[in-house]
């Protein structure tokens, strides 16, 4: 076992931890989930120590010599393309321009493969769906609204530069109370991202306690600011909080009205919505806030087939892999093409 050379590794680098997983050439899970500290803001050089450390847990764990991992795949949280950082996001300065793939393939020594964090997710939670064949398209809501689409056979569509499926940045016609559209951290109006993520939350939020109908909310006598109130608010939905119920029945019926243009254009067959909302205790609810948004913009044969109304053709799911998707995702790749 130590000298066979059939394993392969993916590597998850966030902006908190690096997450790793190890694979058999079955793309068999061997060893368990490894996590070290992120150093992305120190540098790739630092970070690249602390990858090194993950490769040694990883083969430590799973009772192999290191130099049996034959591939590594590589997700980074920043658009890149053919192993190059393109945007700087939440990295140290020296990331942007730099071929961080071919720099770690010469590191370690094995071939590399590199692309973003939301492709990564999605090919992971394909790879955890061994019997469904067909491509499979994940929108993630998080600190923003990243999202991926895997073509049948499990192939990541990317995009001619590694900038496709920016789903967050798709216009959506809702407005504020003011009639104006809010702006996007991207800088743009009326985005998706701008109703869908934390950072909309946040904004929901200031905006809903500023009301007369909530000036007794709990949250309005909370000293904390509004960035930590926000964090609260998914604890306050689950007990059936009106206002929280409010704010995110709004976000999940204007996340399925975006995904809906978004199916007319790939026609997936399946959706898988992520982010840490598949584990909160009315997900069943929030799911059917995205369904109402998609019915409102969907054509109806993207929800059921005109030959037999009893067929749905698009299926929403919630992602299965939880915070390991992305290195699943990453460690399926490098066994797909470096084996």
């Amino acid at each position: 076992m130590a000298n066979d050379p059939s394993y392969f590794a993916g590597l998850d680098i966030g902006g908190t931890t690096v997450k790793a997983v190890l694979v058999n050439h079955h793309a068999e899970q061997v060893g368990p989930l490894v996590e070290v500290r992120s150093l992305v803001k120190n540098g790739y050089e630092a970070t690249f120590g602390q990858l090194d450390n993950a490769l040694d847990q990883l083969a430590a764990g799973a009772g192999i010599d290191r130099s049996a991992i034959a591939g590594i795949g590589l997700d980074v949280p920043a658009p890149s393309s053919e192993g190059v950082i393109w945007g700087r996001a939440n990295l140290g300065e020296d990331w942007v321009g730099t071929d961080i793939q071919g720099k770690f393939s010469a590191r370690s020594g094995v071939p590399v493969h590199m692309t973003n964090d939301c492709n990564a997710a999605a090919i992971g939670e394909y790879a955890l769906r061994r019997k469904h064949l067909g491509s499979l398209l994940l929108v993630a809501p998080g600190t923003g609204l990243g999202g991926g689409f895997v073509l049948p056979g499990g192939r990541c569509y990317e995009g001619a530069n590694g900038l496709a499926l920016e789903v967050g940045h798709i216009s959506v016609p809702f407005r504020e109370d003011d009639g104006e559209l809010p702006v996007c951290s991207c800088g743009l109006k009326g985005c998706a991202e701008a109703w869908v993520s934390l950072v909309a939350l946040r904004r929901r939020l200031r905006l809903e306690l500023a009301k007369p109908e909530w000036a007794d909310h709990a949250l309005n006598a909370d000293p904390a600011p509004v960035e930590e109130k926000a964090f609260k608010l998914r604890d306050f939905a689950e007990k059936g909080d009106p206002l929280a119920v409010q704010i995110f029945k709004q976000q999940g019926f204007i996340l399925g009205y975006a995904i809906a243009d978004i199916v007319r254009t790939l026609d997936p067959g399946l959706v898988v919505i992520g982010g840490g909302l598949a584990e909160a205790s009315f997900r069943d609810q929030y799911l059917a806030w995205i369904e109402e948004g998609f019915a409102e913009r969907a054509w109806p044969v993207y929800r059921h087939s005109p030959l037999d109304p009893n067929v749905t053709t698009t299926q929403f799911e919630w992602a299965v892999g939880g915070d390991a998707a992305a290195a699943i995702g990453m460690a399926y790749t490098a066994q797909e093409m470096f084996q």
